[in-house]
């Protein structure tokens, strides 16, 4: 046997058991006799309470729970460590950080019925066709991006406030006639459901074992850019409507992708590209800490705070930051910028600058020049009154730059 092999043997294994608010009793049988033969078991004190006497040593988790579980799965002890989970736990449960930790060939997973298959199944609802929302680790604002007139969210709750939250985010964006249906301990005995409109909510008691079923009644919305610029707060830094809306295309969302937002003002443009793709992050660069502090407000409002990240100013803090996917610069443009953000983009990467000065037009024109890609000059008018009467106000002028980065690029 090599050294490697041996090592993988004597690794520690994982077994990540998930189960619900049913208990034991809603356990499979490969599930109850896997538990049987544990020696030691990890779990919440809600779950490990709903197991029958074990020879296993139980071990609740402390918090941060994050810092215990790193510690857990760090440790060098050459053994079969049973963790319990709730319901599916690779449905945005502790099965996939696991797996990320440590890898896929030291983890087994049981999994149980998800919260999300037991809510439908109670609400009659086409699990294919509910989208779900997590508030686990994010503000109730989370919910924001998929509101739209006639669709059906699941929200995973982070604790018994939040259908309260909720509730008043579905009001203050025009979704207070969306029927929300609060259910707790779902398939256990202690299981309650409670129905209400949005709008007729009253702070109430609720198990902190919850999911928030919304059927929307509102505005519709989309996640394309462009949204208008009365949705920011801002100083007059702002990528306005239609110039965010070509920017953000141009940018092209898509996956688990990083943006960099240079020289970020409000934030429009990185908030916007998080919208278009829940799966992206993103990194605002922004020198003025009030208009730091505006960005993640305005983050908040969309429901993407969790997705980003304020930084400081750029050249500096672009140096130490992880590469990216995607760039924007909108602020701050100049030859020592470009060239870090150049040399940081990864391959295949998008950078999308704007610029209104003649000074930072022939900056893009240069690297326009070098490294190719399209250069366009845009001009945006809008009609405003002219005293009795209406006329077309034209923006300043905006030159932007769109370029890929090539696999192969130096």
């Amino acid at each position: 046997m090599t050294t490697a092999s041996a090592e993988v043997d004597s690794a520690p294994q994982f077994v990540v058991v998930g189960i619900g608010a049913d208990g034991w009793t809603g356990l499979t049988d490969r599930a109850r006799d896997e538990l049987r033969t544990a020696t030691v078991v990890y779990g919440s004190s809600r779950q490990l309470d709903l197991l029958p006497g074990l020879d296993a040593t139980t071990v609740a988790w402390q918090s941060p729970m994050s810092d215990h579980l790193g510690a857990v799965l760090s440790a060098a002890v050459p053994r079969v460590v049973h963790i319990l989970a709730s319901g599916d736990p690779m449905f945005h449960g502790v099965g996939s950080t696991i797996v990320k930790a440590v890898g896929r060939s030291r983890v087994r997973v049981l999994p149980a019925v998800s919260s999300a298959s037991l809510a439908c199944a109670e609400l009659g609802w086409d699990l294919s066709r509910t989208q779900v929302v997590s508030t686990l680790r994010a503000d109730a604002e989370a919910v924001v991006p998929t509101l739209t007139d006639g669709r059906r969210l699941l929200v995973l709750s982070r604790g018994a406030a939040t259908p309260s939250e909720i509730a008043d985010v579905l009001v203050r964006t025009g979704f207070g006639w969306s029927t929300m249906t609060i259910l707790e301990q779902l398939g256990g005995p202690r299981q309650r459901i409670v129905d209400c409109l949005a709008r007729s909510y009253r702070p109430q008691s609720h198990d902190a074992l919850n999911i928030v079923a919304i059927d929307c009644v509102g505005p519709r919305s989309t996640r394309a850019p462009g949204l208008p610029d009365d949705e920011y707060e801002h100083d007059g830094q702002l990528t306005k409507a239609a110039a965010r809306a070509l920017t953000v295309a141009a940018l092209a969302p898509g996956g688990q992708a990083l943006l960099w937002d240079v020289g970020s003002g409000s934030g429009s443009v990185a908030i916007e590209w998080l919208r278009a793709d829940p799966d992206g992050t993103a990194i605002a660069f922004e020198r003025d800490a009030t208009r730091a502090e505006r960005i993640m407000r305005n983050a908040r409002r969309h429901g993407v705070r969790a997705a980003l990240t304020v930084a400081g100013a750029a050249p500096a803090a672009l140096t130490v930051a992880p590469d990216p996917d995607a760039v924007f610069i909108g602020g701050g443009l100049d030859e020592s910028v470009m060239d870090i953000v150049w040399r940081a983009l990864l391959p295949g990467g998008r950078l999308v600058a704007n610029a209104v000065t003649i000074e930072t037009q022939a900056v893009l024109a240069d690297w326009h020049r070098r490294v190719g890609g399209t250069l366009r000059r845009l001009s945006i008018e809008t009609v405003e009154p002219l005293g009795s009467m209406t006329t077309w106000r034209p923006a300043l002028p905006l030159v932007q730059w769109v370029v890929t980065r090539e696999l192969d690029e130096p």
